[in-house]
């Protein structure tokens, strides 16, 4: 026979139990939005003192804006504007409290109401006998059709509606709430349209699996994009370990070499005043030696024993006054026009050469690849070919037959490209191999189309590099600059950085040579232009490789 204490300590013990659940159930449905019916999540509360999830209120007060007003969806008091939104901090502490006393506890936790003797889980809660049903009784229960049965739930109060206190069973697609039968009769949403409550649950699934498959599509895209930019970086990363150890390299010999120019040329300079106290020293000796002479001739013009004079003279030696005379006149001469100095001016403007090869350098360090320039047909002379994908452009003897228009070059078997630049960095290449007369760089779009003016570079509206026979020269407003070297390689790249008013040219042979710049300030959008007169040329493409 079981113990009388035994049986009273169990019985305390559910009843504790008992209470326990029942305290958080009431708890649980003071805390739920009658909005979304779920805990509060950012709880604001308007000015008839009700709370709800912002997010939830704000979404009902924009499906209000342009009607008569603003209403609380709670006690339906009218608000002329639109409501401001406090927020709850103590609403808030106690909702994190409540959840953070809760470990875990789902619905399976929901207790048989009947089950008095023990707690039994419940399967099924009525929402009208507003009790949680174990299998036994539920059998019972189900007898009776006006019961509403749904899963286990400690908050049945807030599946009824906070006016009428009837069950929720449609919901308003107008205002985006729950309601029940009194309110689509009676109520605020007289009217409206309204679904059922699965109706409007099927369908707001279907939109959020419409949505989650947009997601997982965006989240696989950005992982593809992670991945391929991990597996660039890791190719960036090997072939920057073999570009840091040769550009190391490189400029450590460039810091050799100019180091050792250094040295050599401030031995230039000390040298040549050293030279010219050798060159004194000589002369000095040189002189001493005619004084000497001039002396032994004196003493043989003051002796009166002719017998002496004529045996101790020796008249081809003391009478050579020719000997190394040239020799030192010319080394005189050589001294005197070298002005004792250095060409520091040619070796200033030589090392300000470099440090603008230097400066320019940086243009292939942030230029990965080339502009994809095209030629504007609707711009090139009637005896300039342009090939299909716009790129060459070849001279021809035959009359392409265009028509004339304002933009077309007529004078000049010139083209401009369809693109304009009028602003940031940009740089484009041309292979110049085809033909031996040749111009490409850029110009303004308001450059003559008729007349020498006509030509690229011979007016304030044009920079170009020109290549007539064996002489190359860079060319801006009708003025010529001869460039020393020619061009090795076959193709220039040409380089545009607008806010600085740069145009550079180089050779792109190995290593990169600066060919011209061109400083000015740009006033209007360029374009890169080309002109050949035999053969082609032909505009690099941006994947080909050099």
């Amino acid at each position: 026979m079981t113990p009388p204490n035994y049986i009273l300590l169990r019985c305390q013990t559910f009843i504790s139990l008992l209470l326990s659940a029942m305290a958080s159930a009431d708890l649980r449905a003071e805390l739920e939005c009658s909005i979304c019916l779920n805990i509060y999540t950012d709880p604001v509360m308007l000015r008839c003192g009700h709370n709800f999830c912002q997010f939830c209120i704000d979404r009902v007060l924009d499906t209000q804006e342009g009607s008569e007003g603003y209403s609380c969806p709670e006690c339906r008091e009218k608000f002329q504007d639109r409501p401001a939104l406090h927020r709850n901090i103590t609403l808030r502490n106690i909702v994190e409290n409540f959840l953070s006393a809760q470990p875990d506890r789902e619905e399976s936790e929901v207790f048989c109401t009947h089950c008095v003797d023990s707690p039994v889980p419940a399967v099924r809660s009525c929402l009208h006998c507003e009790v949680s049903l174990c299998d036994k009784h539920l059998k019972v229960h189900r007898k009776s059709p006006e019961h509403v049965l749904c899963d286990p739930t400690l908050s049945m109060e807030s599946r009824k509606c906070s006016v009428h206190k009837r069950i929720l069973e449609y919901y308003c697609t107008e205002d985006d709430i729950c309601i029940c039968v009194s309110c689509t009769v009676a109520g605020e949403h007289r009217g409206h349209q309204v679904e059922m409550l699965d109706v409007a649950s099927e369908k707001k699934k279907e939109t959020l699996r419409n949505v989650l498959q947009k997601l997982l599509t965006k989240r696989e895209e950005t992982e593809e994009r992670v991945q391929i930019l991990q597996k660039h970086k890791r190719k960036v990363e090997e072939k920057a370990a073999g570009d840091t150890k040769s550009v190391t390299a490189l400029f450590r010999d460039l810091r050799r070499r100019l180091e050792d120019l250094e040295k050599r040329i401030l031995r230039e300079i000390s040298g040549r005043a050293e030279r010219i106290s050798i060159s004194i020293r000589d002369l000095e000796i040189k002189k001493e030696e005619l004084s000497r002479k001039m002396r032994h001739i004196e003493e043989l013009c003051n002796m009166t024993d002719t017998l002496t004079v004529l045996q101790k003279s020796d008249t081809g030696d003391l009478c050579d006054t020719e000997d190394g005379d040239n020799e030192d006149r010319e080394r005189l001469e050589k001294l005197l026009h070298d002005g004792g100095g250095l060409d520091v001016a040619g070796i200033s403007h030589t090392l300000h050469t470099l440090s603008d090869v230097i400066t320019e350098g940086n243009v292939y360090f942030y230029i990965q690849r080339a502009e994809d320039i095209l030629l504007d047909v609707n711009t090139a002379h009637k005896n300039l070919h342009i090939s299909d994908d716009r790129k060459t452009a070849s001279w021809t003897d035959t009359d392409q037959i265009r028509p004339e228009t304002p933009k077309r070059f007529q004078d000049h078997a010139f083209a401009l490209s369809s693109r304009s630049f009028s602003s940031g960095r940009h740089y484009w290449e041309v292979d110049v191999g085809g033909s031996d007369g040749w111009m490409v760089g850029m110009s303004y779009p308001s450059i003559g189309r008729r007349g020498d003016q006509s030509e690229i570079g011979h007016n304030n509206k044009s920079w170009c590099l020109r290549r007539k026979g064996d002489q190359y020269e860079g060319i801006h407003d009708s003025k010529f600059t001869p460039l020393p070297t020619n061009i090795s390689s076959n193709r220039v790249g040409i380089y545009l950085d607008y806010e600085a008013g740069r145009i550079s040219f180089y050779d792109l042979c190995d290593p990169i040579r600066l060919l011209r710049t061109f400083t000015t300030t740009f006033t209007e959008p360029l374009h890169a232009g080309l002109r050949t007169w035999n053969g082609y040329i032909k505009i690099c493409g941006r994947n080909q490789e050099r």
